[in-house]
């Protein structure tokens, strides 16, 4: 009897690790190849049967773009936050601060660059692009540090850091290139941070009023001023539920308090909107690159990796402090984490650029940047970070 009690437990446990197993594989998928399998689809279809590929992408482009996008961010900046809260990696204003100087110098790398580039092939009506080659793809960012350094400090750094520059490049493009403003945004916007700060100070701790609420009336401001909504959740997200993070924001179920349960649940929604987000913005047809394509590559892979770099060389001989247990060889390989521009660097051509050779020329070299992650991978390896740290 203790023999055949002691093999049934063997073979349940076994079922057990199998399932666990298969949840985490599946739950690895999940996260990681949402993204670029979208992209994956985007361009082989857009490179085979273009037509029905662009209607679909045309009638898919408002949700998603305008309003998908905005839960994203709104994930990514709650990550932020608690990084930022006593304890965390970004906790003390040298630590978070620093990725804003990176940002500064990320930003005149590689505006620096595409700019020299463009100018030295006489090429002056291409100037007008230089933020698009500013642009961060924080999912790319997200997704690349997530599996070479999980549990990091790094990440929050370069989220921030990427956040600061897609704003930056967000209020350029809204300046220079505005979209229809048919105004009002500023007054709802006020609205939407007073209801926060309302249901903050009576403790409301479900996170579906901040976003029901607060967030459609900032999604709407942002609209009518002709800024891009998709950081419509950047203002409210400090309003939310927060609690000092004992697990990953991704980590898999079972979560340590309902705070971080919802952002589970918000995670689930939010890969679903990656793929998409891949599907209707990576279908490049891959002719008419030219004198823009390597100007927006140039100043991806080599401008913003040497300002990042460099900027925080200077900040940090100057007393500020890099992350704790973060090295140069780390921020090094999150530099290169940070060079695909494709995610906003679309939504910035979009805004600056009418379609055309000019914009089709920006628009490959922005989904050419994805050569960053790759890099970043080899960097890594070279350098032995992260998962690479034991390797033979």
């Amino acid at each position: 009897m203790r023999n055949h009690a002691a093999a049934a437990h063997h073979v349940q446990l076994q079922r057990h690790h199998r399932h666990h197993a298969t949840h985490a594989v599946h739950h690895r998928v999940n996260r990681f190849l949402g993204l670029p399998l979208g992209v994956i689809i985007a361009l082989a279809w857009a490179n085979t049967v273009p037509e029905p590929y662009f209607r679909l992408a045309q009638s898919l482009a408002f949700p998603v773009n305008e309003i998908g996008m905005a839960l994203f961010v709104g994930l990514i900046m709650q990550e932020i936050v608690e990084a930022t809260m006593p304890g965390g990696a970004l906790h003390s204003w040298r630590r978070w601060t620093l990725p804003v100087i990176a940002a500064a110098g990320g930003i005149a790398g590689s505006a620096g660059a595409y700019l020299a580039y463009v100018l030295g092939r006489y090429e002056q009506i291409l100037a007008a692009g230089w933020p698009i080659a500013c642009a961060i793809d924080v999912a790319a960012a997200y997704y690349v540090l997530k599996m070479i350094m999980p549990r990091s400090g790094m990440l929050p750094f370069v989220l921030l850091l990427a956040i600061v520059t897609d704003l930056f490049g967000m209020l350029v493009v809204a300046a220079w290139h505005p979209r229809l403003a048919t105004g009002g945004g500023v007054a709802l916007l006020l609205v939407a941070l007073g209801l926060a700060g309302v249901m903050r100070t009576l403790k409301v701790r479900a996170f579906w009023p901040y976003l029901a609420i607060c967030g459609a009336l900032s999604w709407l401001a942002f609209f009518r001023e002709g800024l891009h909504p998709a950081f419509a959740l950047v203002p409210i997200v400090p309003f939310l539920p927060h609690e000092p993070r004992r697990l990953d924001l991704l980590a898999d179920p079972p979560d340590d308090d309902a705070v971080h349960h919802f952002e589970h649940e918000w995670n689930a929604l939010v890969q679903a909107i990656l793929f998409f987000f891949g599907l209707v913005n990576g279908g490049v047809i891959l002719t008419g690159y030219d004198t823009g394509t390597w100007a927006v590559m140039l100043a991806a892979l080599v401008g913003r990796p040497v300002g990042i770099l460099a900027a925080v060389g200077v900040a940090v001989a100057a007393g500020w402090h890099l992350p704790r247990r973060i090295g140069w060889r780390q921020l090094v390989v999150a530099a290169f984490a940070a060079s695909s521009g494709f995610t906003f660097a679309l939504f910035f051509a979009s805004g600056i650029l009418s379609t055309g050779p000019l914009l089709a020329q920006l628009t490959i070299g922005a989904l050419a940047t994805a050569a960053g992650p790759l890099l970043a991978f080899g960097i890594a390896r070279l350098l032995r970070v992260g998962r690479f740290s034991q390797a033979s």
